[in-house]
């Protein structure tokens, strides 16, 4: 029962993102507050609704499930609290989850701390935040369910990929994640004041908080993962996979991280 409703919250977090991509859009491009205004609730409804499907996806691993089809892949009755819980990102259809969870976070969190924002950008970055989600919540549901049901279940799971069974599972992705979708605020802020047409230092005020801090959690996250590979796999893992995939991001947001002051430097504001 908890999975079918984990899965319906997934499918309503997708419609309320839906909302938010283009209620508010409208309503900044015709200046009706109404309609601008209508991106905040939406944005904490929306963290709300994946949260709780996360949250559900979470207990169909720690309580060994075996009738979801995820957790038969990627678990064992056996395992230790700590792999069970991990493994939930540990695949490919739960680790998707978590993104769109932590892109759900950056935007409620635009809702919680960005009471500064004029309302046509808020409005505006919310959306574009929003419409990233929908691309994410499509490829999940039509593609990558991971609240699928077998019609027989086995007596159990067929276990973690041994690899992934070390404590730096439960650490990298999160971080990592938690950078690596985090800049999705860069960009969302970068197209709201394209829309606009204005980036000024004002901008660069409101779009380094969210900069730095993403910057941040991907650091530690590639660090934690150079960290893990390099006592699995050595120097060919330290320098191979995700963690070269990952390190330009690193290196373009630690541009953007130092770039941006410059915008209050021109102006003579900083």
């Amino acid at each position: 029962m908890i999975t079918e409703l984990g899965h319906f919250a997934l499918i309503l977090a997708a419609l309320v993102a839906v909302v938010q991509t283009i209620v508010p859009l409208v309503g900044a491009h015709k200046r009706w507050p109404g309609w601008m205004a209508l991106a905040e609730p939406t944005a904490v409804v929306q963290f709300l609704l994946v949260g709780f499907s996360f949250a559900a996806l979470t207990h169909a691993f720690v309580t060994s499930d075996f009738s979801l089809k995820l957790v038969v892949d990627n678990s064992h009755s056996l395992k230790p609290m700590l792999y069970k819980v991990s493994g939930v990102w540990g695949n490919h259809e739960g680790s998707m989850l978590l993104w769109v969870l932590i892109l759900a976070l950056f935007g409620a969190s635009a809702v919680w701390f960005g009471q500064n924002l004029p309302p046509t950008l808020k409005a505006r970055v919310l959306a574009v935040q929003a419409s990233v989600s929908v691309a994410f919540y499509a490829f999940i549901l039509f593609t990558s369910n991971p609240f699928l049901r077998l019609a027989v279940p086995p007596m159990d799971g067929q276990d973690l990929n041994p690899l992934l069974q070390d404590p730096g599972l439960a650490f990298h992705p999160p971080f990592l994640y938690l950078g690596y979708v985090g800049l999705s605020m860069t960009f969302a802020f970068a197209v709201a004041a394209l829309i606009e047409g204005r980036v000024d230092a004002a901008w660069g005020r409101w779009v380094r908080p969210w900069t730095l801090a993403a910057w941040i959690f991907l650091t530690i996250g590639i660090a934690l993962g150079s960290w893990w590979a390099y006592y699995e796999l050595g120097w060919g893992g330290f320098g191979s996979g995700i963690r070269s995939r990952m390190r330009p991001s690193c290196l373009g947001s630690s541009r953007r991280r130092f770039c941006i002051p410059r915008l209050w430097w021109k102006s003579g504001k900083a």
